[in-house]
């Protein structure tokens, strides 16, 4: 059965945009997690622009379900990661700039100074998952980089200005899926996705995660959070 983590960092932005305290991104996961969300993701930017450290660490007391931080591979989140200790981490790229996570991590060109990060982490007890994208180069690096597991990047399916681009994009992912699954390597997916086009990968069993944010705070803005999360539950599943 496919499992859904909700990313309560656009519930941080909003907060973020007052300086105040609501929205609080540790209530949103709550109720997220009552609606049936099967894990909670934050990211953690070194700019601190939503998420903060307080979030973090209250989260790891409060959370039911599975707490995934995704970092960036720098000394200061690796301790946090070390002393907090989410059941997951996700290392992705960033950039100080951007306005979300731009691409997927260069594994193959960063293996030397990923995999004393992912081996520390691990040895903490962390499962520790790599953004990629759907290049089988990538996928074979994160498997020499002793990750756990891989999420892979679906923002170019979800960009797709057709329906012949998309129909490229989802079965170059569909092959670094299958790949991964051969290598060993658990596979999840993320980024973009949302109420339309996200049916077609419920046809992939080996997907063991959908990592969704955007779209699902989005539509609770609408509808509220419970409905929202409710509803992207029934699509993964193929209904």
């Amino acid at each position: 059965m496919p499992r859904l983590s909700v990313n309560v960092d656009h519930v941080a932005t909003l907060r973020q945009a007052r300086g105040g305290e609501n929205p609080d991104p540790v209530a949103a996961a709550l109720m997220a997690e009552l609606a049936g969300a099967d894990g909670i993701i934050v990211h953690l930017r070194e700019d601190r622009r939503h998420i903060q450290d307080r979030d973090l660490e209250v989260l790891r007391k409060v959370a039911k379900t599975r707490l995934n931080l995704e970092m960036a591979n720098t000394e200061e989140i690796v301790q946090i990661a070390l002393r907090i200790k989410p059941d997951m981490v996700t290392l992705v790229p960033e950039r100080r700039q951007e306005l979300t996570t731009e691409g997927g991590l260069d594994v193959l060109g960063q293996q030397k100074s990923l995999k004393p990060n992912i081996d520390r982490l691990k040895k903490a007890g962390i499962r520790v998952s790599l953004f990629i994208d759907a290049d089988p180069r990538q996928v074979s690096a994160s498997k020499a980089s002793g990750a756990d597991l891989v999420e892979i990047h679906t923002g170019k399916y979800s960009d797709a200005r057709d329906e012949e681009a998309q129909k490229k994009e989802f079965h170059r992912i569909a092959r670094a899926i299958s790949q991964a699954h051969k290598l060993g390597l658990r596979t999840n997916i993320g980024h973009g996705l949302d109420y339309q086009n996200v049916s077609p990968f419920s046809s992939i069993p080996q997907i063991e995660d959908y990592s969704i944010g955007h779209s699902i705070i989005a539509r609770a803005v609408l509808v509220g959070l419970d409905r929202a999360v409710r509803e992207m539950k029934e699509l993964i599943k193929g209904k």
